[in-house]
């Protein structure tokens, strides 16, 4: 007895031991964000019309600073905008450096190291190229050739896609502040991708710019916001907003108002 008895106390006392030199838990970053008083959101500024950023003023508008307006506003903080450009965007929440993003597509590369809000928009992907070339292309297999120069941004969602779609073409990736739509602009490329959102603020801005009709569309996406991977407090406290504001119609209201869905 008094043999079982010792082993149960140095049992016990090596747990003790063992828990005592576990780190404490992480603090959440809803926590961080209301003692501190300022919400962190990284974004490029140059998803027109999700985020776009004005250099003289250093400002920022469009449908994503909406959104997190809204969200600052309903946790009674102040806002701050963190610039990132797409190759970094995933590691500045990994990092830290802010406590979520604006929108961005949902990937399965990018799930495996940070997490993601509930959805509340989606986008599709549609090939673009200038009016003097859009009669080379009438379907997806005609950008397929090594003569067409395909232009994308470094760490997009649009690179993974060109390199698969389109093996036998010539991919040309350009780095931020760079876009692929520039290089066909500048005559640098053919073919360029994008979503619809973006595709249609390009072709308003730029008269040249048209879309390929390639019949349907490829790669429907979801569209959420990026947060720390285990930080379910967070994460749960961001999809009950979600939901509130969904039925309160905000996201409808504010699609709209950016040219994202028809006006009723």
């Amino acid at each position: 007895m008094r043999r079982l008895l010792g082993r149960g106390l140095a049992a016990a006392a090596m747990l003790t031991l063992a828990l005592g030199a576990l780190p404490a838990a992480a603090q959440s970053a809803l926590q961080d964000v209301l003692n501190g008083g300022v919400l962190k959101v990284g974004t490029t500024g140059d998803w027109n019309p999700m985020s776009v950023r004005d250099p003289a003023s250093n400002s920022y508008k469009g449908y994503d600073i909406d959104v997190m307006e809204a969200l600052a506003a309903d946790l009674g903080v102040e806002l701050e905008f963190v610039p990132t450009d797409w190759k970094t965007l995933v590691n500045g929440v990994v990092a830290g450096k802010y406590h979520l993003t604006g929108s961005a597509s949902i990937s399965p590369a990018r799930m495996k190291v940070a997490g993601y809000s509930d959805s509340y928009l989606t986008v599709v992907i549609l090939p673009f190229t200038t009016q003097d070339k859009a009669d080379r292309f009438a379907d997806w297999a005609d950008i397929d050739k090594p003569e067409v120069t395909v232009a994308t941004t470094l760490g997009t969602t649009f690179e993974k896609y060109v390199k698969a779609w389109f093996p036998n073409a010539t991919i040309k990736v350009v780095e931020a502040p760079a876009r692929g739509y520039q290089e066909v602009l500048a005559g640098r490329a053919d073919v360029f991708v994008t979503s619809n959102i973006e595709g249609a603020t390009l072709t308003e801005k730029f008269p040249n710019v048209t879309r390929i009709e390639v019949g349907d569309p490829r790669a429907p996406s979801p569209i959420a916001m990026l947060l720390p991977q285990a930080d379910q407090v967070w994460i749960n406290y961001v999809n009950n907003w979600i939901k509130i504001k969904k039925l309160e119609g905000f996201f409808e209201t504010t699609a709209v108002k950016w040219g994202l869905a028809p006006a009723e």
